[in-house]
């Protein structure tokens, strides 16, 4: 079963051809980190790139968080060496890009178990393209290797000729379909990128519409964009201290012989307890993650 309970508030691409950029991630607040060789990575720079991401996951300097090797496409001439690089690394995932279909998942499946690759690293899905959204269910119930869907929502607006919006209206319906997959079939998923990296009111407007779609994180190109994104993903105090009010008064209820319980003038019945304590888990890991458990 994949693994949907662990922190991904913020997930930073990292071009994986800059030392100094993988040097930096040691001690970057994120969550997770995508090792990107493919759009980040220029064409003369994918050998390097390979050598480079390969050497820093063998070392594994990031600590807990969460690293995944974005590889190039294997319709391209680098994407079968990416993958054999990255299976033999270990990563905690591989991100496989412009995913269309549930064979393209089977195919990437297929060829990490007959390279060996760690039970433990899993899929991530590219949702970036028209078919992608078309089939999003088949590619969510693809493979027990796949555990994160990750919009990429540039190419998606490129791919439908619309526009890119401060309400992402273009993109809404797209969202939402692959929301729907990934909830269904028990995965975790991710929003895209913010482009304006200096704008932190629509970085935070984007962050809050995404997590009130139900987006677990969201995909960064800044770490000037961690601070907002993690706070807006990440449970707040007052939500946290409900949600121990919360479990405690239904425990008291059913002590009682009651089914539901009221707090703050709102009746609270399982389901109600069932996401507190989904935030007090979340609000554990984040604190185990970091260091501050």
């Amino acid at each position: 079963m994949p693994n949907t309970s662990r922190p991904r508030r913020s997930v930073l691409y990292m071009p994986g051809s800059g030392e100094r950029a993988l040097e930096k991630a040691r001690s970057l607040p994120a969550d997770g980190l995508i090792l990107d060789l493919e759009d980040a990575v220029g064409i003369a720079e994918k050998e390097t790139a390979r050598g480079l991401v390969a050497e820093a996951v063998r070392r594994r300097p990031f600590g807990k968080r969460e690293v995944i090797i974005r590889i190039n496409g294997l319709d391209s001439q680098w994407g079968g060496a990416d993958l054999e690089m990255a299976a033999a690394a270990g990563p905690d995932a591989i991100l496989v890009p412009k995913v269309e279909d549930a064979a393209a998942v089977q195919a990437v499946a297929a060829r990490l178990a007959t390279l060996g690759a760690p039970e433990r690293t899993r899929i991530w899905a590219m949702m970036e393209t028209p078919l992608a959204m078309l089939n999003a269910p088949e590619i969510a119930a693809s493979s027990p290797r796949l555990s994160c869907l990750v919009m990429g929502t540039n190419d998606l607006v490129k791919e439908l000729h619309a526009e890119h919006t401060q309400t992402r209206t273009p993109v809404v319906t797209a969202l939402g379909l692959c929301v729907l997959a990934a909830r269904a079939y028990k995965l975790s998923i991710l929003d895209g990128v913010c482009n304006a990296i200096r704008d932190e009111d629509s970085l935070r407007a984007s962050c809050i519409q995404g997590r009130e779609m139900g987006f677990d994180g969201k995909t960064l190109i800044h770490p000037a964009q961690i601070a907002v994104t993690n706070e807006v993903f990440g449970p707040s105090e007052a939500e946290l201290d409900l949600a121990r009010r919360t479990v405690e008064a239904l425990r008291e209820a059913e002590a009682a012989g009651r089914g539901v319980a009221v707090v703050d003038g709102r009746l609270v019945e399982n389901l109600h307890v069932e996401n507190a304590r989904r935030l007090l888990a979340q609000s554990k890991a984040i604190a185990q993650m970091h260091g501050n458990a």
